[in-house]
């Protein structure tokens, strides 16, 4: 079993702490376990609270769902479900700004009915 050093920018709070968390242990369990400064509201990957940037490293989320492929590919991850497969440096992310990147092209411009987003034609 490998270990692995998780260091968290935390935007909002300013700080910066490193954490080492095992390949099969989450990020944000085993950092609180550590005193770590993580945001996080519902703890099973379909929110956005704890999405972070992955600056440097490599992370498996198999679980991410509430998290798209596409922001995915771009470097998001939810550290509430995510594992870690070499040294990372991840940064905190604004819940609003992941959740405006991933559903603001349907709100606020009539693609929305009964709360699904409508594709354009």
């Amino acid at each position: 079993m490998r270990n692995y050093k998780v260091t968290i920018h935390n935007r909002q709070k300013n700080t910066t702490q490193t954490v080492v968390v095992p390949e099969d242990q989450y990020i944000l369990r085993t950092a609180e376990n550590q005193d770590a400064d993580a945001p996080f509201s519902c703890r099973n990957g379909a929110c956005t609270t704890c999405a972070v940037r992955v600056l440097e490293g490599d992370i498996y989320q198999p679980e991410a769902m509430g998290l798209s492929p596409d922001l995915q590919k771009q470097g998001y991850a939810l550290l509430c479900v995510s594992y870690p497969r070499s040294d990372l440096v991840v940064e905190t992310q604004d819940e609003d700004e992941v959740y405006e990147l991933q559903f603001g092209r349907y709100f606020g411009r009539g693609k929305v009915r009964f709360g699904f987003p409508i594709e354009d034609d």
